[in-house]
């Protein structure tokens, strides 16, 4: 395909992906199926890897998120992001709505919206592209978050017009995503989330956008700046950004009466439990955008505009006893099993205790009375326990010296918080890892999930995550909620998993502290799963970012018989276990760079992306170890560093003659 049918397609191809990825995140309408979007993804990946020069930021494969940052610079905002007055009771609502009749003498009109619980943003397009956006900071400043939010598919990289407009939302985690989260999370021993909102501000507020990809955040708009050129009224400017693609919350609500609206938060204080994300209350703002200016602000925020909190779920419990839970990779987490409670219109009956640490430090007790409350209400936790409210009963808990699903010796390696698990043959660890074998960002198989791995186990259809690919329709078509049809899509899905790349198996083999990222650099600077089980410490260690810990684990996990075994077994399947490596031989071979300041007429992905096709690789730290240091305008400590250690300082131009290729 030349150039100019090349450039035709990927214009046709990226109108089409955005479009249907339009209708799955923001309209949640889709009119093709996950299979059919993946093929057209597939077709554009392709034809921007053998036209490189066409690649263009607005495209959609640049939402998996690109190299990873050095910090965030600094964006002044055009407006201050202030903040919203508070509302706790109908009586602040009413005073609110008495001011505002006084000041402006009339009667106004009001838009209610849910505050979501998320990380507010100011978002830019330039003619009609996204080219900016930033946190709310401290008002007047924020960080500059660009690469980060372009990975969220809610948000539009091109408009349908080519204006030029700022925009403000909050970007947010939603539930499921959150819950997933936390369980990876504290299945590697690591720390959890509070709630959704400190997970999308941890997710946008770090440095590598893979990252931010990886976590499925989603994002509403809820302001137009200037919006008075678009239209008179808040309701009107909300629409026409609905019209451009972006994602307004369709809960939003116009109201001419204060006592409706007090009507509709109390309709909501409850019901907030049904959504798919996290909110903590309403915000009410004046509809006229005139009265808007008339009404002004205060030193801190606007006068027309008042936030109502939500009272926080809490309540008291006993703790009846504490039980454990095995996860996929050995972990042993205490769950307090909690008299039932009803908060947030739900019951609680269960909340985890994380590990032993987390139980001494609150020195949480079998009998206790215990304050519980839901994080974000969504995930329940024991705040504290009652101590004055002991009678000498209570029981003080006991870590588990043996695996409770296999009877294994449990261990506690040094410097982490939780006991594990030592059995690979454990039951309870291989049903874990089945079910995050089939998870997204595995093996994806669709219609997969815990309950239908209960269900194959319970009728002794499988014993491991290679078991799946011997079953047939009429092995599971008389299961509890199965059928023909469904047993046949589910088959069909789990053989459309053997052609998932090598990095997803790698990632849903579930090999300790092997993320996704990590992965994906396994799979691709080794090739295929034989080589990468035959690779030393020393050899992991080359691959830029796995460090020893990693490297370790490897080593260790692919040396286990029983994995093997199932490697093995996957691969008589025929399961794709190869990926094409990274690339070598060519001018830049064995030599490792470090990029730093901003290189005219040349992206940092551009950059690492020359140098890795040169045969380079790119680390983010400068080192005994780096051959060259490419610096460009604002270079920082790295430049520094580099210039002490007697390391040679490229400039992009000394750059290109050393890849031996001209770049514009």
């Amino acid at each position: 395909m030349n150039k100019t049918t090349a450039q035709e397609r990927l214009f046709q191809l990226r109108k089409e992906i955005e479009r249907h990825s339009w209708l799955y995140h923001v309209k949640d309408n889709p009119e093709i199926s996950d299979a059919q979007y993946d093929t057209l993804m597939q077709e554009l990946l392709k034809l921007e890897a053998d036209h490189p020069d066409l690649v263009t930021e607005d495209s959609p494969s640049q939402r998996v998120g690109g190299a990873v940052l050095e910090g965030f610079a600094t964006v002044v905002h055009s407006s201050p992001m202030l903040s919203l007055d508070n509302a706790f009771s109908p009586g602040e609502l009413r005073a609110f709505d008495q001011r505002l009749r006084r000041l402006l003498d009339t009667d106004p009109a009001y838009v209610v919206e849910l505050k979501i619980d998320g990380l507010a943003v100011a978002v830019e397009y330039e003619d009609g592209v996204f080219v900016r956006g930033a946190t709310r900071g401290d008002g007047r400043v924020g960080e500059d978050i660009t690469a980060n939010l372009r990975t969220i598919k809610a948000m539009p990289l091109r408009l349908p017009q080519p204006v030029s407009i700022r925009v403000r939302g909050e970007a947010f985690m939603p539930r499921q995503a959150f819950e997933a989260l936390n369980q990876t999370r504290e299945e590697q021993g690591q720390a959890l989330f509070a709630n959704p909102r400190n997970a999308a501000a941890g997710s946008l507020r770090q440095l590598d956008p893979k990252i931010a990809a990886s976590r499925r955040l989603d994002l509403f708009v809820y302001t137009l700046e200037e919006a008075r050129e678009h239209g008179r009224s808040h309701w009107q400017a909300m629409d026409w950004l609905e019209s451009l693609g972006f994602k307004v919350n369709p809960l939003r609500r116009r109201f001419e009466d204060i006592e409706a609206i007090i009507q509709y938060i109390e309709d909501w204080r409850f019901k907030r439990q049904e959504l798919p994300y996290a909110t903590d209350g309403m915000v009410i703002k004046l509809d006229s955008l005139a009265l808007q200016e008339k009404a002004g602000y205060t030193a801190k925020s606007p006068r027309w505009a008042i936030a109502w909190k939500f009272p926080a779920q809490q309540g008291q419990s006993r703790i009846l006893d504490i039980t454990l839970n095995v996860g996929r990779t050995g972990a042993i987490t205490p769950i307090a099993e909690l008299e039932p409670v009803v908060l947030a219109e739900t019951t609680v009956s269960r909340a985890s205790l994380h590990n032993e640490d987390y139980i001494r430090d609150k020195d949480i007790r079998i009998g206790d009375q215990v304050l519980v409350q839901k994080a974000g209400d969504i995930i329940p936790e024991i705040v504290e326990s009652l101590k004055d409210k002991r009678d000498g009963s209570e029981e003080i808990w006991q870590p588990p010296t043996h695996c409770p699903a296999c009877g294994s010796n449990s261990v506690r390696v040094e410097g982490e918080a939780v006991r594990r698990c030592p059995n690979p043959g454990c039951p309870a660890q291989i049903r874990e890892r089945v079910i995050h074998y089939a998870s997204r960002g595995a093996m994806d198989i669709e219609g997969l999930g815990p309950a239908v791995v209960d269900a194959f186990f319970r009728a002794g259809l499988i014993e491991n995550a290679a078991d799946l690919y011997s079953l047939k329709p009429e092995d599971i078509e008389e299961l509890e909620r199965m059928g023909k049809k469904s047993a046949a899509n589910l088959v069909a899905a789990i053989d459309k998993s053997k052609s998932q790349p090598l990095e997803h198996l790698l990632f849903g083999l579930g090999i300790r502290f092997v993320g996704a990222k990590a992965a994906r650099l396994l799979a691709e600077n080794f090739g295929s799963i034989d080589a990468l089980m035959a690779a030393s410490h020393e050899q992991l260690t080359t691959v830029p970012e796995i460090g020893d810990t990693i490297a370790a684990s490897v080593v260790s996990e692919l040396a286990d018989p029983d994995m093997q075994k199932l490697i093995r077994r996957l691969q008589a399947a025929a399961v794709n276990t190869t990926q094409e490596a990274a690339r070598t031989g060519g001018p830049l071979e064995g030599k490792t760079f470090v990029l730093t300041g901003t290189l005219e007429g040349l992206t940092r992905t551009e950059a690492q992306k020359l140098i890795e096709e040169g045969g380079g690789k790119v680390t983010s730290a400068v080192s005994a170890n780096t051959d060259y240091v490419v610096a460009g305008e604002k270079a920082g400590s790295k430049l520094d560093k580099a210039q002490a250690l007697g390391i040679t300082i490229l400039d992009k131009n000394q750059l290109l003659q050393l890849r031996g290729r001209s770049f514009s």
